[in-house]
């Protein structure tokens, strides 16, 4: 039997390409990606696309892990969901030039790029993203699929609801609240409170319109102490 690693990707795309290279370098020997194109689509560069999710829940035995690397942030939520539910192994990928601190907590399925810093007692939600240069500060509380987009700076003590997406280059001040499925236009400098299910930019950002949530409802931002609901795990513990 072979001893070599095996990881399922879902989500054959730029992004999946990105965490491709990821695993790589973090060790993972055998990788093959699933995605809901296909059967159109078969191959992924070099790698093989070898079905869509309801082959990847049949195949899980087959997979040390699984990791979703689709960009989307609801989707990205509700393909966890599923793969959970079948009691998929969720890992998260770090690049070996992210740095993370051994005093902050990572949910499963998150995916630290090169050059990102997760400082010291922040906490990252299930399958939250922070991409190439970004950081996450002190103390900060991410929600379960929240993006921090490339070079993008979340300053301490800063929380984010589900789902929500900050986008390049942008700005969070120290303290800060952002609510659920909340988007922060590239180069934005948020500076006070946002509520949920907005689409803000400008600096400073202000509401443009509102977002394309996945509640139907117009619900509050959550509270401090509601925004996380998941299980961590530290990045001592990361496969």
């Amino acid at each position: 039997m072979s001893n070599r690693r095996r990881l399922a990707i879902l989500g054959a795309s730029g992004h999946g390409k990105v965490v491709a290279d990821i695993a790589i370098q973090a060790g993972w020997q055998d990788l093959v990606f699933y995605d809901d194109a296909w059967p159109e689509k078969t191959r992924h560069e070099h790698w093989e696309v070898q079905g869509s999710l309801p082959m990847l829940l049949n195949d899980l035995a087959d997979f040390e892990g699984v990791v979703v690397a689709i960009g989307h942030n609801a989707i990205r939520e509700a393909k966890l969901d599923a793969l959970l539910a079948h009691g998929a192994s969720i890992v998260s990928l770090v690049h070996p030039r992210a740095t993370v601190s051994p005093m902050a907590r990572l949910g499963p399925g998150c995916v630290v790029m090169a050059g990102a810093i997760i400082n010291a007692f922040a906490e990252l939600g299930m399958g939250s993203i922070v991409n190439t240069a970004a950081s996450v500060d002190h103390d900060c509380r991410l929600g379960a699929c929240v993006h921090v987009a490339p070079g993008a700076n979340v300053a301490g003590d800063v929380e984010i609801g589900r789902t929500s997406w900050v986008g390049a280059g942008a700005v969070v001040r120290q303290g800060v609240a952002i609510g659920e499925a909340v988007m922060v236009g590239a180069g934005a400098a948020v500076v006070s409170d946002i509520a949920g299910n907005l689409v803000v930019a400008g600096v400073p950002a202000r509401p443009l319109a509102s977002s394309e949530g996945d509640d139907d409802d117009n619900d509050p931002p959550p509270k401090a102490s509601n925004v996380l609901r998941f299980d961590l795990i530290s990045p001592q513990g990361r496969t």
